[in-house]
């Protein structure tokens, strides 16, 4: 935990915040700018700033299923998705590692638009990757 990070002060309690869920080792709140009805963040309660520094995180991925499957049942969204963004060029804006569970519905307005590029031959770039794991 850290005095300046925001989700951890809503994580200790110190800062309001729509609780959604606990767990041991998350809390999933409503996000407070949400872009749709039920948009969630599941964050992990330790301090992790990146995706880079979190290790197994096992259990963010099963607590964000957990939460996705109560907003279907809630809200009835015709869609969802999780997004979770590293980094201030990805649109990172709190420096604690959260993933959004953003529900659509047939007609929203939220824009997810990324200019796409033909891969072309990919097999150059999957080999320089796979070299790093």
């Amino acid at each position: 935990m850290t005095e300046d990070c925001v989700f951890c002060g809503i994580i200790n309690g110190d800062i309001p915040g729509h609780i959604v869920h606990e767990t041991e080792e998350t809390v999933a709140f409503l996000d407070a700018e949400p872009v749709s009805e039920g948009h969630t963040l599941v964050v992990p309660r330790r301090h992790v700033e990146t995706i880079y520094d979190s290790g197994d995180m096992d259990y963010l991925w099963t607590e964000a299923v957990r939460v996705a499957n109560a907003i279907r049942e809630a809200l009835d969204p015709a869609g969802m998705n999780l997004q979770q963004n590293t980094g201030e060029a990805a649109g990172q804006e709190v420096d604690h590692l959260h993933l959004h569970l953003t529900p659509r519905y047939t007609g929203d307005e939220v824009q997810l638009d990324y200019d796409r590029e033909e891969l072309g031959d990919g097999e150059e770039l999957a080999e320089k990757l796979s070299a790093h794991l």
